[in-house]
């Protein structure tokens, strides 16, 4: 059996194309059902419904052999079990830090509000800055506005929501996008079958993104 790890939403909605082009089809509507393990219209693969930060845990530890995360899941999460063979060209933003409009840079210790902590702590750190790193898990743009924090660190797709709260997107940390991420004894255990899917999926892309 090979079990695909993936997570609601855009990430979903944008993979199950690719994975479709692999004859990968779930038999029920993920988004509909309730049900946290979907067989495909292939005997031997199912997909297992997980939230997006989970996704390079359960890749890592064997519960699935591959999965699909955004990159800036994965800067964060930082294992080094996974190998990351494929950017599917997805689902794609930015990592940006963020701060009210037209604020002067803060004089002390920076205070900087983020859910994407070990980020922001390497982000900084290369830089030499001292600073004060609170974990939010939503709701980034608030901080700023109440006196939280100086700026946040968070992915920026539209911008509207920060416009709309009076902030601006500054620093450009990563350009994101979601990759396909293989469990390291999996690749070598099922590598032939595994490395077809890899080459079918970037026949996928390729095909939706050309150069």
């Amino acid at each position: 059996m090979l079990t695909i790890a993936l997570s609601k939403g855009r990430i979903l909605d944008d993979t199950l194309p690719l994975l479709a082009a692999a004859g990968i089809v779930p038999t029920e509507n993920p988004d509909k059902s309730r049900k946290l393990i979907i067989p495909t219209t292939l005997d031997d693969v199912r997909l297992l419904i997980v939230r997006a930060t989970d996704v390079p845990t359960y890749v890592e530890h064997g519960a699935a052999d591959l999965g699909v995360a955004g990159k800036d899941v994965l800067m964060e999460y930082g294992g080094q079990g996974l190998y990351e063979p494929l950017d599917l060209r997805i689902a794609q933003c930015k990592l940006m830090t963020a701060g009210a409009v037209g604020a002067p840079e803060p004089k002390g210790r920076l205070r900087v509000a983020t859910k994407f902590v070990n980020v922001a702590k390497r982000y900084y750190a290369e830089q030499g800055r001292q600073v004060d790193i609170i974990k939010l898990y939503g709701s980034m743009e608030l901080a700023p506005l109440v006196g939280l924090a100086d700026k946040i660190i968070d992915v920026v797709d539209t911008g509207n929501t920060l416009r709309a709260n009076g902030l601006e997107a500054q620093e450009l940390i990563a350009t994101i996008s979601s990759r396909l991420v293989v469990n390291k004894a999996s690749m070598k255990m099922q590598h032939a079958r595994i490395q077809l899917l890899i080459d079918t999926l970037r026949d996928a892309v390729e095909a939706r993104h050309p150069r």
